[in-house]
C-alpha cells in the first residue's frame, strides 16, 4: 500500500496515529485466531467471536464497529490486503448456536467489503481476488423452504447452494445478492441491483430491467 504523495506530514501523521492504534489491537487479537500471519488492523469496538475458526493472510484490516462471527463449519478465511468495511456484519451461524451450522467465507486478497454490508454466509460465500464490494450491499446465502402450507415456514428447514464471486468484479452500493448465485470474473453490478440469477464472466449488470444490460 503506498500512501499518496500529495497528502501532507500533518495528515500523514495523523494517519499513522490511527493506524498505530489499530495495529496494537491486531496484535493483541492474533493469538486468538486459528492463524494469521502479517500485520492485523483491528477498528474500535469490532467484536470477533468464535475466533479459533478465523484465518488471517497479511494487512486485513476489520474497520470500526464490525461485527465478525467466526462460528462456521468450514471457518472464515481473508487473504492478504482484505478489508472489511465498518459496521459490517459477517455471520455464517445464529449468535447463540440454534439450528444449522453456517459453512462460512472465503475472501481472496486485495479485496475489499465496503461499510454497513452483511454478509450472510450460511451457505458457502467464495469471493475471489481484487474484488471491490460498495456500501450497504447484502449477501444471503440460504433461503428457507416454505411449500409445506400446514407447517410454519420457521420449521420448514432452509436450502443452501451459495455464492460465488469471482476476480476482478466491482459490485456497487446497496446490492442484494441471493442464493445461488455466481458472477463471473470482470463483471460489474450496478448499484442497487438484486442479483437472483448468475452473471456471465464480462458484463455489465443494472437491475432496471432485471437483465444484462451488455458485455464488457
Amino acid at each position: 500500500m503506498y500512501m499518496n504523495s500529495n497528502i501532507t506530514i500533518y495528515d500523514k501523521l495523523i494517519i499513522y496515529f490511527y493506524a498505530a492504534r489499530k495495529l496494537v489491537r491486531g496484535f493483541l487479537t492474533k493469538p486468538f485466531l486459528k492463524r494469521s500471519k502479517g500485520f492485523l488492523f483491528i477498528g474500535k469496538r469490532v467484536s470477533i467471536t468464535h475466533s479459533k475458526h478465523i484465518v488471517c493472510g497479511k494487512n486485513v484490516k476489520f474497520e470500526d464497529y464490525c461485527e465478525i462471527h467466526g462460528l462456521s463449519s468450514e471457518g472464515l478465511l481473508f487473504g492478504d490486503n482484505v478489508t472489511i468495511g465498518r459496521y459490517s456484519e459477517i455471520r455464517p451461524s445464529s449468535y447463540y448456536g440454534v439450528g444449522e451450522i453456517g459453512k462460512g467465507l472465503v475472501i481472496g486478497y486485495n479485496s475489499s467489503i465496503g461499510p454497513n454490508a452483511y454478509i450472510g454466509c450460511s451457505g458457502k460465500i467464495q469471493i475471489g481476488n481484487n474484488v471491490m464490494i460498495g456500501p450497504k450491499c447484502s449477501m444471503f446465502a440460504e433461503n428457507h423452504n416454505f411449500l409445506e402450507k400446514n407447517k410454519d415456514i420457521k420449521y420448514q428447514g432452509v436450502n443452501q447452494r451459495g455464492i460465488i464471486i469471482e476476480d476482478n468484479c466491482w459490485i456497487g452500493s446497496n446490492v442484494i445478492i441471493l442464493d445461488g448465485v455466481k458472477i463471473g470474473t470482470g463483471s460489474v453490478i450496478g448499484a442497487g441491483a438484486i442479483v437472483t440469477k448468475s452473471i456471465p464472466k464480462n458484463t455489465i449488470f443494472i437491475d432496471k430491467q432485471n437483465a444484462f444490460l451488455r458485455e464488457r
